[in-house]
């Protein structure tokens, strides 16, 4: 009896990112922002929010990221304050990751290219979801359009 050698699989592409990506990956990233790189979230808004628009698995996000902005310039403006630097630093890594083209999982990659960028969306949208609803709130009792 001949017995053939099971031949063993690679994990996917995703199964590998899933290991990669998870609430430790983020939060170590976030450990690291620094002021500079929410000027360059600030600087590329417009091509963050277009890519978050035009990438039909992220547009779900494409509102999100119109808030998560809308909040960093309050923030920055000195309009509201009291604003964790966590949640700063969650939305400035979440928003830097759907910018960069050269992630984990490149963008490219038809079918997979974004599945690491919703992956560090919503591990980050997870933690800020309550910081989020307060900025809302507070924009619609000072009777600004959310």
């Amino acid at each position: 009896m001949l017995f053939r050698k099971k031949k063993e699989k690679k994990p996917s592409t995703i199964a590998m990112m899933d290991s990669k990506i998870n609430e430790d990956y983020v939060g170590e990233k976030v450990t690291k922002i620094k002021d500079e790189d929410i000027e360059i979230v600030m600087d590329n808004e417009e091509a963050i929010s277009e890519k978050l628009s035009n990438a039909s698995p992220l547009r779900k996000y494409a509102e999100l990221g119109k808030i998560m902005f809308a909040m960093l310039k309050d923030v920055k403006k000195g309009n509201y304050p009291n604003v964790p630097w966590f949640t700063i630093a969650s939305i400035a890594v979440a928003l830097l990751y759907v910018f960069n083209p050269f992630d984990l999982v490149p963008d490219f990659i038809p079918g997979v290219g974004y599945i690491d960028d919703l992956a560090v969306l919503s591990i980050s949208m997870g933690w800020i979801e309550t910081d989020l609803h307060k900025y809302l709130d507070w924009r619609l009792a000072n009777g600004e359009n959310a």
